[in-house]
Formats: C-alpha cells, structure tokens, sequence
C-alpha cells in the first residue's frame, strides 16, 4: 500500500489523500515539503492526536519523505564535480558520485 491508497480496512475509518492533497504535496518545494514533514513529527511526538489521526498523518508523512527523497535524488543527478580546465580552456567535469555517511562507514569497517 502505498501512502495515497485508500486506508480503509475493515472496521476503520482512516482518511486518505484526496486528488487534491496529491496534487499539492506534488507542487510542494523540498524545504516545504520538509517542514510539513517535521510539524508532522512533532504532533506524533506530541502524543496529543488519536490514534486513526495519527496514522492518516503517519502515512501522509511517508508520502512527503518520499518526495523529499525524490527531489534529493533529481537534485544529486544534475550536480557535476569540476575537475579543471583541459589544454584548450574548456571546463571538465564527471557526474558527482555521492555515497551515503552510513554506507562509507560500512564499506570501511568491511574492507
């Protein structure tokens, strides 16, 4: 299931996005998308909403952890790394090659 599939099951009575949440959460800039995500987190930590609340806005902040994992993705695939400038005055470059903090300290403590 993914975050905009209906959550109802038997017996509940959880929301889900509707076309028009969908398309604004599509719309939403990272750093929007971002800070909806953490008042998100907090009203979680906050404890202060029931719990079918606290899983319509659980799954509406998965929807926007993806998003903000998609636009850090598209952001990673357009930046280049400069390498110098070739004999002929031209700027070289190759495609920046990212790992993850976790994933370099795995492949350290393994080698």
């Amino acid at each position: 299931m993914t975050p905009f599939e209906p959550a109802a099951r038997a017996g509940s009575n959880l929301a889900c996005a509707t076309g028009s949440e969908i398309n604004t959460m599509e719309n939403l800039t990272f750093e929007e998308a971002l800070a909806e995500l953490e008042r998100i987190v907090r009203e979680l930590e906050d404890g202060k909403i029931g719990l079918e609340e606290s899983l319509v806005r659980y799954e509406h902040g998965v929807g926007l952890l993806r998003r903000c994992y998609g636009q850090l993705r598209q952001a990673e695939q357009r930046i280049v790394e400069l390498m110098g400038i070739d004999g002929d005055g031209k700027v070289l470059t190759r495609p920046f090659e990212h790992v993850a903090k976790v994933a370099a300290a795995k492949n350290d403590n393994n080698g």
